[in-house]
């Protein structure tokens, strides 16, 4: 079986690859097991949720996905609210930028629904297999296939098959911390302002959500320490529910009032790591390539910020190369080094410097935070990079 270009995964990363290369008139298959998302729920959210930058909602929006998301499931940003552990605070809006919004939240469950319909309705090849092996510049499946293709682009996730297969460099360092997700009912309305705590237990982040019927909604998002996270995922679930509420009545500082479990506590490990992107027939994109530590939210972004230079590159490489030519996979390694250098270092930076429980740089970062909090072209430099890709 012979393709053009196969992209193997079929999350958001995966699909919009797809999607785009067929946009800009490539032969493309996507290799997956078949995804389908159960139909949305007015009052229940997919646990996982997204913040997206302006750059990657315009992104969405020239592949056609943005407009058939239901707007009431869509969250503006226009607000953050960051905290220091001492008395710093930053506070960012969007008007400070001359923006509408900051970002979006909007859940993994609806961007995937409509990317899956997208790629059906454009009558994209989907191969319902996964790749288990890498030999001789074709990919061996779970189901006995042998595929050949130009390009393999690996968008299958941080475990990612194709690039285990493949033999590609992949460094991997754990922040010995866990990422908790939950929703929560809200006693106060968010006001479209996400609030973020840099504590001695984590990093905090409650994102904003649409109301329902209980009232206002946010998305817990707290980066705590493993061993903690250990203990509060081993409870039972009223347990569970009770020690959460009590951590959060502490650490939110009452800034939504009251706040109460609506979800299921989800956790999963923090890692810094990086891949090797491109090799002679393949590359990497989004978590595949590259993973940071969540509290910039920027890890989609990121993803997504791969997928538009890798389809530029691809799509306008010289009629004499092939998808797969190295010299052409170098240009979108090129392309993707300065951005995926730049927020690694701004996210692991803010990690250990907020991780030092020394005297002075206690004192340091907070005093950093009152002097960006007074300096209007510092807050617009912040809210122009966190836009981008």
């Amino acid at each position: 079986m012979s393709h053009q270009i196969v992209v193997c995964g079929a999350g958001i990363v995966g699909l919009s690859t797809a999607l785009a290369l067929a946009r800009r008139g490539q032969r493309v298959a996507v290799l997956a097991p078949r995804a389908s998302v159960p139909a949305a729920d007015p009052n229940h959210y997919h646990p996982r949720v997204y913040a997206i930058s302006p750059a990657s909602q315009r992104f969405l929006a020239e592949l056609g996905v943005w407009d058939a998301m239901p707007a009431a499931r869509l969250t503006p940003v226009t607000a953050m609210e960051i905290h220091g552990d001492a008395d710093g605070q930053v506070n960012l809006n969007a008007w400070q930028a001359a923006l509408p919004q900051l970002a979006w939240i909007v859940e993994s469950g609806e961007i995937e629904r409509v990317l899956i319909q997208a790629v059906r309705m454009f009558g994209i090849a989907w191969l319902e297999d996964r790749c288990t092996g890498y030999r001789n510049g074709a990919i061996e499946t779970e189901g006995g296939a042998r595929i050949e293709a130009e390009l393999f682009v690996g968008a299958d996730g941080a475990a990612s098959p194709l690039r285990t297969a493949a033999g590609l460099k992949h460094e991997s360092q754990s922040y010995h911390d866990t990422g908790l997700v939950v929703h929560l009912d809200a006693q106060r309305p968010h006001q479209g302002t996400a609030v973020q705590w840099f504590r001695d237990d984590g990093v905090l982040a409650l994102l904003p959500l649409p109301d329902t019927a209980d009232g206002p909604q946010v998305s817990m998002v707290w980066s705590m320490r493993s061993e903690q996270a250990r203990d509060l995922l081993a409870l039972p679930p009223a347990e569970q529910t009770a020690r959460l509420e009590a951590l959060l009545a502490d650490a939110a500082e009452g800034r939504l009032g009251t706040l109460k479990v609506r979800s299921r506590l989800h956790g999963f490990p923090l890692t810094l790591e990086r891949a090797q992107m491109v090799a002679p027939g393949i590359a990497l994109a989004g978590d595949a390539a590259h993973r940071l530590h969540p509290l910039a939210g920027q890890g989609l972004n990121l993803g997504l910020g791969d997928v538009e230079a890798l389809v530029r590159t691809v799509a306008g490489r010289e009629p004499y190369r092939t998808a797969g030519d190295l010299r052409v996979l170098h240009r979108y390694q090129r392309a993707r080094a300065e951005p995926v250098l730049a927020m690694r270092l701004a996210t692991d930076g803010l990690h250990k410097l907020f991780a030092s429980r020394a005297t002075p740089l206690v004192w340091l970062r907070n005093a950093g935070m009152h002097w960006v909090e007074r300096a209007p072209l510092v807050k617009r430099r912040l809210i122009a990079g966190a836009s981008s890709n």
